[in-house]
Order: C-alpha cells, then structure tokens, then sequence
C-alpha cells in the first residue's frame, strides 16, 4: 500500500472537499403487480453514469462516461471522486464503462472496468482492465493492467458493449459491441460483436470453446452480437445471460453459450433503421434464436436477477434497463424462458443505463443524464 507524509495527507483532504457532494433523501412510492415498492433517489449529479458495483462495506463505485470514477456512500450520501484512474476515449457512446469487483474483494482489493482505449489517430478500442482499489487515506486506484484490449481500433463512437460478468468458476465473461460495422461481428479473427472470456490475469482458460486460437480468437465466448450493454449471470443455474440492442427493433435477450452464433447481421427481429431487411430475416440454419425480444425497440441497457429479500415477490425475476422508453421491464423465467413481462417506472426517471440486484437486498438503478441519479427500489 502506498505511504503518505502528513503533509501529503492534508493537501489531498483540502484540495478534495470539493468533489465531495451530499444528497437529501427522495422517496416515491409505486402500485404495480403484486406489491408496491418504494424508490429512493440516493444521490443525484452524476455525470452519465455508466456502471456500478457494491463494495463488501456497503459503498458503491460509480463510473462516469465521460472517464470519472465515484465512491458513493449510501448510508451518508457522499459521493467522492477516486483518483488515480486510467485515460479513456470519451466520444459518443465511448468512455469509462462497466465496473465489477473481484468475488474476492476481502481478500485482494482488486476491482475490473472495461474503457474505451484511446487509439491515437485511429479512434478506439473496448478494453478491460483491473485495479487495486484503497478507500484510505483517500479513495484511489493503483497497479492499474490492461488484461484485454480489441486489435482493431475504429474511429466509430458506437456500439462498444460493454458489461463484466464474473462465471462461477471465477472467470470473467465481457460484452463488446460490433462497433458500428455490422460484419465485424461474424469475423471470428475480431473480437467486435463478441461476448469474451478470459481468467483474472488477462490468460485464456482452457475450456474456451476457442482457445487453441486456430478457428477464432481464443478470448471468443460466442458471436454474432450486435452491441450487448446487459450481461448478469443466474446464481441458479451458472448460466450466462446478455442483453443487447437491436436497430429498429430486435433488441434481445440470450444465453450465450460456447461457441455458439447468435445471428447478427445475418438475423435479426429487427430492421434497418432505413426499414429495411437485416440479412434473411429472423431466422437460420445454425444461428441461434434469442431467448426473448423487443419490437419495437425499448433500447435496453443494464441486466440483472433479483436476489434479494426486500421485495420477496420479485425473487428470481429478471430486470431490464431502458434507455429510450424510459422503463424498468420487469421479467418473469420459467425454465429459462420468459413467461410474463412487466413494464413499470417509465418516464418517472429518465434513461436507466444500469440495473443491480446487490447484497443489502434491494435493486439499483443508474440514470442517463448529466445529471445522472443513483436509485435503490425497496419493499413497501
């Protein structure tokens, strides 16, 4: 851990007071199926906020798009900027994204985030990387390593995915977007339209469906996804799932497995934003069908199980974000199927970017808005 003199100490205290902010307590209250739930507006002025993770003490780390990283905590409502964090390519959809910490964290302090890196003159690429995080004397990171970053840069500020998903085996799963090239997402030399897999030092585990390198990249999970920005796993079942956007419809829900193609471009229940046909329609030999979908599109972002107690009612079911409806959709599984779903909060909050089920047993969701909130939806 790094030392401080108490010099050091006290001009890092005076010239951080003013990225510490304060919050007061919004509480609005909601009939839907089943139950009534109380959301309450934690903390407001966040930058875009892209993504979030609870730590084990209770404070969250919010990433801003445009490169910030947040401690908020939820108990006084201070929100406190981390420093020491890495420089990203802040264009359009790009920018400091996903954050996870390690299942570990007691033990190794480590936390992962994937970026936008900067490509020099030749715009970006999506990357993941990890960190050290020490909250003391003032919150920061350290021994920051890039462990992933794509080969291809483009200049496109589109479609970069991008969430972490921690395998029960301690592998980390990430999404990356087709980054505005539709084609990209079939090459299975380019790691665009791909959901990825690798182990906490960046190396390939040897049960990836790819990993002798030989017919694709050995990072490659699966393929053909057009820009998943929701990815969570079922504590049930060990089973991934993703959610991605569509173009004009077509947004889908699936449950990437090894190896496996799921369309995009060639299918898709979607169309152009032209109108037009994508590829042969909705279906095809060897191509897999999505899980559930949206037409017209709700633009979904943020995935993720409810696990906790607070709202015993929703045990088990499924959230997603919306960006463009504005929603909350509220997903019933039956042996891995969607049987029933529930549209709820739209226009009440904006954009929702994220959505989390943590450990205090409520579900958080993330704004996106420059003036973006952190919620916590609780029982009545």
């Amino acid at each position: 851990m790094r030392k401080f003199s108490k010099a050091s100490i006290l001009s890092l205290l005076m010239t951080s007071i003013a990225s510490i902010t304060f919050a007061q307590a919004e509480i609005r209250s909601f009939k839907i199926e089943k139950t009534i739930i109380k959301v309450e507006s934690i903390v407001s002025g966040l930058e875009y906020p892209w993504g979030m993770t609870m730590l084990p003490n209770g404070k969250i780390l919010i990433t801003e798009r445009g490169g910030k990283l947040k401690l908020v905590d939820p108990k006084t409502r201070a929100i406190t900027e981390v420093r020491g964090g890495h420089k990203v390519w802040a264009n359009r959809q790009g920018g400091l994204l996903d954050i996870a910490a390690d299942p570990d964290f007691e033990n190794n302090n480590t936390v992962f985030f994937t970026f936008s890196d900067p490509a020099f003159l030749r715009g970006a690429r999506t990357a993941i990387a990890s960190a050290v995080f020490e909250e003391t004397p003032l919150p920061r990171l350290s021994d920051i390593k890039t462990l992933f970053s794509m080969y291809i840069p483009t200049k496109s500020g589109v479609h970069f995915g991008s969430r972490i998903v921690f395998g029960p085996d301690g592998n980390i799963f990430f999404t990356i977007g087709d980054r505005g090239h539709r084609p990209r997402a079939q090459d299975p030399f380019d790691s665009a339209g791909k959901v990825l897999r690798i182990a906490k030092d960046g190396s390939i585990p040897k049960d990836n469906p790819f990993a002798d390198g030989k017919k694709a990249l050995p990072q490659i999970w699966s393929l053909g996804h057009r820009n998943p920005q929701g990815a969570t796993l079922d504590q049930e079942t060990g089973q991934l799932w993703t959610l991605a956007h569509g173009p004009r419809g077509g947004d889908e829900i699936n449950t990437p497995m090894a190896g496996k193609n799921y369309g995009w471009p060639i299918i898709s229940y979607g169309k152009h934003y032209s109108g037009g046909k994508v590829g042969v329609g909705t279906s095809a030999k060897g191509l897999e069908q999505p899980v559930y979908y949206w037409d017209p599109s709700i633009a979904p972002s943020g995935l993720d199980f409810y696990k906790g107690d607070l709202i015993p009612e929703w045990k088990g079911n499924l959230f997603a974000g919306a960006l463009k409806d504005q929603l909350l959709s509220r997903l019933e599984i039956k042996d891995g199927k969607v049987v029933h779903e529930e549209q709820i909060l739209e226009g009440k909050f904006g954009r929702i970017r994220d959505v989390r089920s943590f450990q205090d047993g409520a579900l958080w969701l993330l704004t996106d808005d420059e003036e973006g909130e952190l919620l916590r939806i609780s029982g009545e």
